[in-house]
């Protein structure tokens, strides 16, 4: 098989494993979030979590495949720019409604499942489930907390 359609340097079961975890992790975070008819779906918490896990896959291979003292590749910066770029998805799903703040656990949660992306590229499955058990757990505790104000629910914030 020509090298384009084939990693050199991972194996196919341990891209799987990384993509794989890249798919079902943040989909639990965006299953919650769906179910509680947050301002995101659950669809761009898994897509933000494969391509930033495939973006520094393919980093990481490419870094292995272009070695030489004339080739400076830094995996590192596809990490600051995927961070960088879903900050800005994650802005877009906030907006202020009087005096509060609508949408800003799921903007934190959308970026949170481009950081489980990321560690899921870099391997460190055990990381990223650790994070999306956390998450979780502050999102479900939390929701008796943050309830009156959430525009679908039947108890309205104090004014």
């Amino acid at each position: 098989m020509p090298e384009a359609f084939s990693p050199t340097l991972l194996g196919w079961s341990d891209i799987a494993l990384r993509m794989g975890a890249a798919f079902i992790l943040p989909l639990a975070i965006g299953l919650e979030r769906f179910l509680h008819r947050k301002p995101i779906d659950y669809r761009p918490f898994v897509i933000i979590s494969l391509a930033a896990c495939g973006l520094l896959i393919g980093a990481v291979e490419l870094l292995h495949s272009y070695r030489g003292p004339q080739v400076q590749l830094d995996p590192t910066r596809v990490v600051e720019g995927v961070i960088t770029g879903i900050g800005f998805i994650g802005a877009g799903a906030m907006f202020r409604q009087g005096n509060f703040v609508q949408g800003a656990g799921s903007a934190a949660a959308i970026w949170c499942a481009g950081a489980i992306g990321l560690i899921c590229g870099m391997g460190e499955i055990w990381l990223a489930g650790l994070i999306t058990l956390l998450v979780l757990a502050l999102l479900l505790a939390s929701r008796p907390f943050t309830e009156k104000w959430d525009p679908g629910s039947d108890t309205k914030a104090p004014e």
